[in-house]
């Protein structure tokens, strides 16, 4: 009897230590916190301006957020499971589509969902606000699924609308089957989605406001209950304010860290990690590689300076045949943004070309590209901007030429009798 008493716990222990290593959708290792500053401080004088970091993730990315230009990349368009991640999406789908003060009744599904849990149960009133807090504080898969059931009816017609929310933002690699991200083939994402995804949801006041939080107290049933932020870097890096932890065994560990000092907002994504620590160290690394080793610049200001120079240099050389005028008015499209992030020692590699077709034969339609002026580091480009004709320019017809003839043969009698 003492053997098969000791046989059924062997079996339980099994059952349960086996359930608990392939659903949880984010860590719960011990706790980083008192080796973050130290770490950072490490990494913050490892590299010299031409050392990239050599990370254990597999995949990552480091994005700036106003140009969305790529800072660093490793595997950054390999589709991959993204596990808690995916509650990014959750959120914003349900902060544009629900009143955040509407109650939520908790389904039997939603309650019994496993992995990383805020603790619901069946019948539970909840606010919408507070299943958002525990969606993206405690990532709690019972929150994503009362949420995706209320707000799109069941998983399935919420994932549509997350997908929906995907072409909507034209992502071609990013697949959405569940609101919680627990392992499946068809959902997946990469890392420069991810980060596309995240910047969209950081546009938005309210997920911003959830996201920056380290913790805070909800109320289930009118019952307080206190909340902890998984981010192990909010808080606890310098300029950190989001976003996202996760973890199944298909994904490994993930982390999308927001985080902005001075004037640079960067997005940082690490998917597929084999540990916490090696998360947390990558994520590190690789914001204080971005951060040391590249700087801002006034792009906009270069390359209007460098536009107006050139039309003083070469607007007279304009040539529109049988156009009503022969000076065009031109224009650049507008720089779509204002600084532009640029590794150090490549600044003096910044060059700006204009090319422009100065034979135009008309008519020509108003706002029709006739040139371009692109911006290359290294001879790789990144960016380009149109140059558009402003007026239309009509084609002369006989009256046109009859009226030029007049001018000049009064114009050569004035000259005749009036020197």
């Amino acid at each position: 009897m003492k053997i098969y008493k000791l046989l059924v716990y062997f079996i339980v222990f099994s059952i349960l230590f086996s359930f608990n290593n392939t659903i949880y959708a984010d860590d719960i290792d011990t706790d980083l916190s008192q080796d973050i500053e130290n770490l950072s401080e490490t990494v913050n004088t490892a590299y010299s301006l031409e050392q990239e970091p050599t990370i254990n993730s597999r995949a990552a990315i480091v994005m700036d957020r106003n140009s969305g230009v790529i800072l660093y990349g490793k595997n950054e368009n390999d589709q991959r499971k993204m596990a808690s991640t995916t509650k990014i999406m959750t959120a914003i789908v349900v902060i544009e589509n629900a009143n955040l003060d509407d109650i939520v009744t908790v389904s039997a599904k939603a309650a019994g969902t496993g992995g990383s849990r805020l603790g619901l149960h069946t019948n539970d009133k909840i606010s919408v606000r507070n299943l958002l807090y525990g969606l993206l504080l405690c990532s709690g898969n019972d929150s994503a699924v009362a949420l995706a059931e209320y707000v799109g009816g069941d998983i399935e017609g919420f994932s549509k609308m997350m997908n929906k929310k995907c072409d909507e933002l034209g992502l071609s690699s990013t697949h959405f089957v569940t609101p919680h991200g627990l392992d499946n083939d068809e959902h997946y994402t990469t890392a420069y989605e991810l980060a596309l995804i995240t910047n969209y949801a950081l546009k938005n006041d309210i997920f911003k406001r959830y996201v920056a939080t380290k913790n805070c107290t909800i109320a289930i049933n009118n019952y307080s209950k206190n909340l902890s932020n998984t981010n192990e870097l909010l808080g606890s890096l310098n300029g950190v304010y989001g976003v996202k932890t996760g973890f199944t065994n298909g994904a490994n560990r993930c982390l999308v860290t927001s985080v902005k000092r001075n004037n640079m907002d960067l997005i940082c994504v690490v998917l597929g990690a084999d540990t916490k620590k090696d998360r947390t160290k990558d994520s590190i690394e690789l914001i204080e590689y971005a951060f040391k080793n590249f700087e801002l610049i006034n792009i906009k200001e270069k390359i209007q300076t460098e536009f107006e120079n050139w039309k003083l240099c070469n607007i007279s050389n304009f040539t529109i045949e049988k156009g009503l005028y022969s000076v065009p008015e031109i224009i650049l499209d507008d720089v779509p943004y204002e600084q532009f992030p640029i590794n150090s020692n490549q600044i003096d590699k910044l060059n700006i070309y204009i090319y422009c077709n100065n034979y135009l034969k008309a008519p020509v339609e108003a706002n029709s590209v006739i040139g371009y002026l692109t911006v290359s580091i290294e001879d790789k480009t990144v960016l380009t901007l149109n140059i558009r004709n402003v007026n239309t320019i009509e084609k002369k017809d006989y009256m046109n030429y009859f009226n030029e003839i007049i001018c000049n043969y009064v114009y050569y009698l004035e000259s005749i009798f009036f020197g």
